[in-house]
């Protein structure tokens, strides 16, 4: 009997393990590149685009007594499709003490030439819970932005980095 429980145990924890697996390998899109050849001209432009490229501007925080903006910067070496309006970004972030290089998986669409990032209470493993709506067209990216009660604007301009800036 106890030899039937420990299989049983040891059965449901190998099941609990492969779900969660594979519900953080979906979710974050690791492994699983759509080919670049089943990809629309926008989408490959989009995606070489962003090869190697940073997100430079700024950011405001609602409700902030000081005006004006952060400075805010995202280094970016590549930006590939992982799914059905699934993008998966790989992305350095050094924000108020934090320096992290993650591959981070978000819903994106493309409105004609416009691509735009679109989430609400979505979750990003290790970040937290986000909602945001973010434009890239013409060099440039904007957009709203939400994390729990915070939440404000982000703008700036999309700039082309060298691969030996060793980002």
């Amino acid at each position: 009997m106890a030899r039937r429980l420990v299989w049983l145990v040891a059965f449901a924890l190998i099941a609990v393990g492969a779900f969660a697996f594979g519900w953080i390998t979906g979710r974050t899109g690791i492994g699983s590149a759509v080919a670049e050849s089943s990809l629309t001209d926008v989408e490959r432009q989009f995606a070489l685009g962003m090869r190697n490229a940073a997100l430079v501007g700024h950011f405001t925080v609602d409700g902030r007594e000081a005006p004006g903006s952060s400075p805010d910067r995202y280094d970016i070496s590549s930006v590939a499709k992982v799914g059905d309006d699934l993008w998966q970004f790989t992305v350095r972030m050094r924000h108020e003490g934090m320096d992290v290089t993650l591959p981070i998986s978000v819903p994106m669409r493309f409105v004609g030439d416009t691509a735009l990032i679109m989430m609400t209470d979505y979750s990003l493993p290790t970040l937290g819970t986000f909602t945001c709506r973010v434009f890239f067209y013409g060099g440039r990216y904007g957009g709203s932005w939400q994390h729990g009660r915070t939440g404000g604007l982000l703008y700036g301009s999309i700039e082309r980095q060298s691969t030996a800036s060793g980002m």
